[in-house]
């Protein structure tokens, strides 16, 4: 039996909700759609929710070009109830990253560390592999499911975004199914999404970060400004990462809420997601791959307090780093 006849046995509605992360990315995206369509051949229809918004030009114009219909949790508050089946993909239930709504979470596709604070009917969990959309496309090989080029054009993007271009984390499997989609994708398209994914406000975030950044040792810091989106602190962690002088990123952004940050690593023996677990413990959390990871720290104080706070974040992960050198 494959994984995705497993996971159709555990369904129990004609219709289920699909959930991503916070402020979904176009893995996340990519992988909810490949599956709302995948369970479309089997009768049951799927609804994709998110919370926050779509932040990244790239990101809503994969929506647009690719038809991809998202709904926000906060429009479903009347529609929602406890018996409602929720699949949970690129993200884990109490993870820092994805709200808790109203249903019931009963399968869970990711490919993040496992947190194994929560149980489900049916979880395919990888953390070996780059990308979710990798292993919603190896559903569709292993049961012989046609694949459209919408389909492959999407799950082609997400890989391709999340592994960095094939530079990080990525596995002998996420090549392998770019290998397999290559003929029914649509590479212009992808080739347009790839080059148009900054809008001309992104480059304020940039210019912050860039006249903020501080380096020590390898280890950089940077701000990118307040209410930065997720994803554009993501990007500019991994354009910081690209310098000569940096090894390992953190980006962060204050928020209303508090602290959020993405963090980088380009050596195997600073693990950015251990890192970040560690050095945040006890003031809020964190997780994620060795090379990539994010955070957040709770906080409402005043602008003098922040200051503080994120001093003592700095010195938290110099702490952390500095066990492991």
């Amino acid at each position: 039996m494959t994984k995705f006849e497993e996971l159709l046995q555990q369904i129990n509605r004609q219709h289920v909700y699909i959930q991503t992360h916070n402020f979904p990315d176009p893995d996340a995206i990519a992988s909810a759609y490949g599956l709302k369509r995948l369970l479309a051949t089997r009768g049951i229809e799927a609804s994709i929710c998110y919370k926050g918004k779509i932040d990244r030009y790239g990101t809503g114009r994969l929506c647009e070009i690719l038809d991809i219909e998202l709904l926000n949790v906060e429009d479903l508050t009347e529609v929602l109830t406890d018996e409602d089946e929720v699949i949970l993909v690129d993200s884990q239930k109490g993870n820092s990253n994805i709200i808790n709504i109203t249903g019931d979470e009963i399968i869970c596709i990711d490919h993040h560390p496992y947190n194994d604070k929560c149980q489900y009917r049916f979880q395919d969990i990888r953390p070996e592999v780059g990308a979710c959309a990798t292993m919603i496309a190896q559903y569709f090989m292993e049961n012989d499911i046609a694949m459209d080029k919408k389909i492959a054009t999407a799950l082609t993007y997400g890989i391709r975004i999340d592994t960095h271009n094939l530079s990080r984390g990525v596995s002998k499997l996420d090549i392998e199914m770019l290998y397999r989609m290559y003929d029914d994708c649509d590479y212009e398209e992808i080739h347009t999404l790839e080059n148009s994914n900054l809008c001309f406000e992104d480059l304020v975030a940039y210019s912050k970060a860039i006249s903020s950044i501080e380096v020590y040792d390898n280890i950089s810091f940077a701000d990118t400004g307040e209410d930065c989106p997720e994803a554009l602190i993501a990007s500019v962690s991994d354009f910081m990462l690209a310098l000569v002088e940096v090894s390992f990123s953190v980006v962060y952004s204050r928020r209303g809420d508090g602290i959020k940050l993405s963090v980088r690593s380009e050596k195997s023996s600073l693990d950015a997601g251990k890192i970040t677990a560690e050095a945040l413990q006890g003031i809020g959390n964190g997780g994620g791959h060795a090379a990539m990871a994010g955070g957040f720290v709770p906080f409402t104080g005043s602008d003098g307090k922040a200051v503080i706070l994120i001093d003592q974040i700095k010195e938290r992960f110099f702490s952390t780093i500095a066990k492991r050198r």
